[in-house]
């Protein structure tokens, strides 16, 4: 099925409704274009799946698929984030495509890259990552966090694609792989290189947004990076290991430094080290506790094994 394959573009939204009817537009021409050229099968469609949006994301969504044939949707009971989200389209899409390309709904990400995509796919490449060919959009600390993201990760040892975010294709063998990870602090920037399979890059300029605003802000971004690097490493907690035995041989030291300073008769009492040493000591430990406690709580949600996401309707299984 390389040569004439059949498409899914999954699309997740929250609170989109200013730009949705918009990325319908651009997405359904690309679309058109490539069955026209006869690419992709005629039943390659797009997917837009709804998280929990409390605006009227649903009703344009169901209003498109009322009159297009070409147009699927799945409606989420509530939100339960961008790469659950993700996921819910994947799980949809399984068995039905041939391969699917996952993009943003607010039209940062250049769709008119996506047949060279679906080439890559044809060409035998089971995953396509897409990269940013620079950063010039994100403001000067967005880049100089995301930067720095890509190379602690680098550190702790979590092989990532730097530049790349969602944009991706997979193929129906990586997709039906990417759906056996049972984690639910799910990852997926991460857990796609794990898969293997033929990769390839594909390179795009990245826009402004077409309209309303980001739905990753800073609390987001920081949460979402905590959630790859806990996913991923456990260098963090033998990070903690490391300081707490630094403070060990610290606290050795100045022992016997003060026991020598109380024989020569030297000693002083010094309100201020005594309080900084407490200060130091007790934030180290409440950070120590922190990331530790960071762990338990994952270990906690993921043996409760609760759904990732609850569906209230495909548009796939009404059909």
């Amino acid at each position: 099925m390389r040569d004439k394959p059949l498409v899914t573009i999954i699309v997740p939204c929250y609170n989109e409704e200013e730009v949705l009817e918009e990325t319908m537009s651009q997405l359904g021409l690309i679309l058109r274009d490539m069955k026209s050229k006869m690419v992709i099968h005629e039943a390659s469609d797009l997917l837009f799946v709804d998280d929990g949006s409390r605006d009227r994301t649903w009703d344009i969504i169901a209003n498109a698929m009322a009159t297009e044939d070409h147009i699927n949707g799945v409606k989420l009971s509530r939100n339960f984030g961008h790469q659950n989200a993700l996921l819910a389209g994947m799980q949809a899409a399984e068995g039905r495509a041939d391969c699917i390309i996952s993009i943003d709904s607010d039209l940062q990400d250049d769709v008119g890259v996506i047949p060279e995509f679906v080439e890559k796919y044809r060409a035998g490449y089971e995953v396509v990552y897409g990269i940013r060919d620079e950063r010039k959009t994100d403001t000067r600390f967005k880049r100089g966090s995301a930067h720095l993201f890509y190379s602690m990760m680098g550190k702790f040892g979590i092989h990532l694609i730097p530049d790349h975010a969602d944009y991706r294709l997979l193929g129906s063998m990586a997709l039906q792989e990417m759906n056996l990870f049972p984690e639910n602090n799910i990852f997926l920037r991460g857990i796609v290189p794990l898969i293997g399979f033929k990769s390839e890059k594909v390179y795009y300029h990245r826009k402004e947004r077409f309209a309303g605003e980001s739905k990753y802000p800073l609390k987001k971004m920081l949460a979402f990076a905590a959630d790859g690097l806990t996913s991923f490493s456990v260098a963090p907690i033998r990070l903690v290991t490391g300081l707490g035995a630094l403070m060990f041989v610290i606290a050795i030291v100045i022992g016997i430094y003060t026991f020598i300073q109380h024989l020569s008769g030297t000693a002083t009492t010094g309100w201020s080290s005594l309080m900084l040493s407490i200060w130091v000591i007790g934030g180290v430990q409440m950070m120590s506790l922190g990331v530790v406690g960071e762990y338990i709580g994952r270990i906690y949600s993921e043996v409760k094994q609760r759904p990732r996401f609850i569906v209230e309707q495909n548009s796939y299984v009404e059909k």
